[in-house]
Parts: structure tokens; sequence; C-alpha cells
């Protein structure tokens, strides 16, 4: 019996984490969908895709230390994948001839085609990764901003494939705030599981003293390598639901901006935890929102009144830079959430 109950309360601690943050996200969905507005429900929709896209970037540059400019390939990758299965079969012949003719005279079935196009997401950041997790720190950062542009000036000119600069329309838009919640729930345990597990402990060592973690047999090269192929894979989860969210694709979306946007959710919150990276994505995505609704404009009384457009990037850019200063490590500070017990104890063996 006593053995049962200690057994419990060690699953009970494994699991809060993930709990704590699973939670609220749920309560979010359960509220907005009773009484928000269409607005408010997109809103939301599109935090649980960034919540995806944030956690598996989190998977590498949390857990590596190493920053990468470039998952948003990733992203693209899968994205662009998908709207070939499964856009209109009308369409494909006409705005993509050069596709092969399984695809161009087909469609592929949803399930499917978004197993196929995350697998393929991770398997260029395997092949990716093979080269570049040779290097380490800015050199690898470097390199991952190479992968990112030579992307965009490849798919941006194959017309034929991708119609360049021009957005493919006619994607299924079957994404809902729970589906998108379910992946979001899916993107949490799977990170939560790497980072405990013998391989997420293995590279974390890394993070800390590159020379002392391979003088006690960790591979460098490998750890981050499946990080990096794991974190491929989810950000390629994350491009097919916004792909079919959106109902479109294009090579602008998958760049610089949206590349810094999600650094900036993960480092705001705090890149050194799991709980970090999802606070950031609701604290940003929140700011997001209500800067873009007040640069749309609002009225009070008689009088319209906006705030002048790009107001919310230089809002957020301010914030990161304040976090950065006043708090280096983030809103989490590289904590995770735990039982008020755990971080009693855990703050007796600092004190000690």
């Amino acid at each position: 019996m006593k053995s049962d109950t200690l057994s419990f309360a060690a699953i009970r601690r494994f699991w809060f984490p993930v709990f704590a943050l699973v939670l609220p996200l749920t309560l979010i969905v359960i509220v907005t969908g009773q009484f928000g507005g269409l607005s408010v429900q997109r809103t939301v929709v599109e935090m649980l895709i960034s919540v995806v896209i944030v956690v598996g970037l989190y998977i590498f540059v949390g857990n590596s230390g190493i920053i990468s400019f470039g998952h948003a390939t990733f992203m693209a990758i899968a994205a662009y994948a998908s709207a070939w299965q499964t856009c209109c079969e009308m369409l494909k012949p006409i705005t993509m001839s050069g596709l092969p003719p399984f695809l161009r005279d087909q469609s592929i079935p949803l399930l499917p085609s978004a197993v196929t196009s995350v697998l393929l997401a991770g398997g260029a950041a395997f092949l990716t990764g093979l080269v570049i997790m040779r290097l380490t720190g800015l050199a690898a950062s470097i390199s991952t901003l190479a992968v990112l542009f030579i992307l965009n000036v490849v798919y941006s000119n194959w017309d034929s494939v991708t119609m360049g600069t021009a957005s493919i329309v006619g994607l299924p838009t079957y994404v809902s705030g729970w589906l998108a919640l379910g992946c979001a729930v899916f993107a949490i345990v799977v990170a939560w599981l790497y980072q405990t597990s013998a391989l997420g402990l293995a590279i974390r060592a890394t993070r800390e003293d590159e020379v002392a973690a391979a003088a006690s047999g960790i591979s460098l090269y490998w750890s981050r390598l499946i990080a990096f192929t794991l974190s491929g894979f989810m950000v390629g989860l994350g491009g097919v639901l916004q792909a079919h969210y959106l109902g479109t694709v294009s090579i602008n979306s998958f760049f610089l901006s949206f590349t810094f946007l999600a650094l900036a959710m993960l480092i705001v919150g705090g890149m050194g935890s799991l709980a970090g990276a999802v606070t950031g994505v609701v604290v940003i995505s929140a700011m997001v929102d209500i800067f873009r609704r007040l640069e749309a404009g609002i009225s009070i009384g008689d009088t319209q009144w906006s705030l002048p457009a790009g107001t919310q990037e230089l809002i957020i850019a301010a914030f990161m830079l304040l976090i950065l200063v006043f708090r280096k490590d983030g809103i989490m500070a590289g904590r995770e959430l735990t039982l008020p017990e755990q971080a009693q104890h855990e703050k007796g063996l600092i004190n000690g």
C-alpha cells in the first residue's frame, strides 16, 4: 500500500508540469468557444498553432542552447507538401503543372497527407542536421539562417511547383480549436518526455558545459542531431496546421518576420524551460492581438482612435528588450511549474 502511494506521488510529480500547462490552454478553448466572438476564437487557434511551433523550436533551442533561425524552413516544407497533396484537383494542373502526375492529378486524403508532410519535414531536418550539427555556437546559428535563405530563394522561383511568391489557395480548412489544442497537448507531452529522458538530459548537459559533457562520454553531435530532427518533426506539424487553418500557403509566411516572432515568444517566456516556451506564446499572442485591434481602430464615444501602423512590432521589440535587460532568463527564468511541496523542497536544497 505504501509503495502504491509513493508510486502515485511520483507519477503526480512527474506529470504535474504538463498538466499545469495543458489545463489553462483547455480552459481558454472552452471559455472562448462558449463566450468569445469569431475573432477571439481565431486568435486562440492561432495561439495554439504557435504553441506547437514554439514548443517544437524549444525542443532543440531550449535543450541545446543553440539559437536556430532556420526552423521556418521545415514548416514551409511540410506546409507545401501538404498543399501539393490536398489542393483542389482542378487547380493543380493549371497552377502547379510541374508536380509529378501522382500529385498533380489527384488529391491525397487529409490524414495520410499530414503524416507524410510531417515525416518529410523531419527527414529534411535530419539531412540538414547531418551537416549543421558538426558546428557549434554562432556558426551553427548562422548556418540555420543560411538554410532558411536557400529554401526561400528556391521556393520563390520554383513557379511550376510552388507558384513562386504567389499564394497556393484551395486547401481544405479542417483545423478547429479542439484539433489545435490536441496537437498543442501532443507537442507539450513529446517535449516533456524528451527533456526528461536520457537523451534530453544528455543534450542539456552539453548546453551547460560542452567540455565536461564530452569528457563524460556524451556525443555533442548525435545528441544535437536527434534534438534537431525531433524539433523538425514538430515544427512541420505546426506548418501543416497553419496551412490547413488559413487555407493558403505563401513562401513569405515562412521567412524572417515569422522567424523572429517565434524566437521572441521563446525568449520572452524563457528558453530554458517548457513552461517558458508556452508562457511566451500566450503573452506575445495576447499582445499581438491587443495592439492589432488598436491599430485597426476603436471607438471612444464619438471619436475613432487608432495607433499608427507598425506600433505592434515596436511594442513587442521594446517588451523583448526589457525582458532581456531585467530578466534575461525570461518570464519563467528557466523553471517548470511544480507542486508547492516540490518547489519548497527544491528551494531548501538550494539554500542548504
